[in-house]
């Protein structure tokens, strides 16, 4: 699929806030890909469709998370993150992506997962360090995500964690597990 028609697809779903938002991942994802031998067309797809279910309704999505199987832990935490795995499905069936790689980064772009490959820290990069995000630390992810890709990841999962903490709120497991994998894996590397 190209660009303009995929920028048409997700626009439809989108407010104009968050199709800025959208922009700004999309070049952002092209930039990281280019800078770390990803297929950049994979990484602009991932980036353009990652909040394609954004502003589905809670009902909407509970029922695809049970009708699909997806993991029903989802539905313990909070609604926001139910966006991802609801829309790398929802981009197969509506816009007919059938890429697994494009649809994976898709999923785990707001949770992370252990076996992220580097399209999926890519695009889960470019969601939080995009030039419109404005937030305490994401500076400093920026810089080190044109370096050292694991690093911003971890760095990008701390301040999460943190701010999740802060607000006394839960983590989702797979976070955790993600972070814990990558610092695991530094410390062996």
């Amino acid at each position: 699929m190209d660009r303009a028609k995929a920028l048409a697809l997700v626009k439809e779903q989108l407010t104009d806030k968050r199709y800025e938002h959208t922009i700004g991942v999309m070049e952002t994802a092209i930039v990281l890909a280019g800078k770390f031998g990803v297929d950049s067309k994979k990484a602009e797809l991932a980036a353009i469709f990652h909040d394609y279910a954004k502003f589905r309704s809670k009902e909407e999505m509970e029922k695809i998370i049970v009708d699909q199987n997806m993991p029903k832990q989802l539905l313990e935490f909070h609604s926001e993150l139910w966006h991802a795995p609801v829309g790398a499905y929802l981009v197969r069936m509506e816009a007919g992506i059938h890429d697994e790689d494009i649809l994976q980064a898709i999923r785990f772009h707001t949770t992370g997962n252990k076996n992220m490959n580097i399209l999926d820290k890519i695009v889960f990069l470019a969601d939080y360090i995009e030039p419109g995000r404005k937030f305490p630390g994401v500076e400093d992810v920026r810089k080190v995500a044109l370096e050292n890709l694991d690093e911003a990841v971890v760095m990008a999962l701390r301040n999460t964690i943190k701010f999740l903490l802060d607000k006394k709120q839960p983590i989702y497991p797979d976070t955790l597990e993600t972070y814990n994998t990558l610092i695991s894996y530094q410390k062996t590397s």
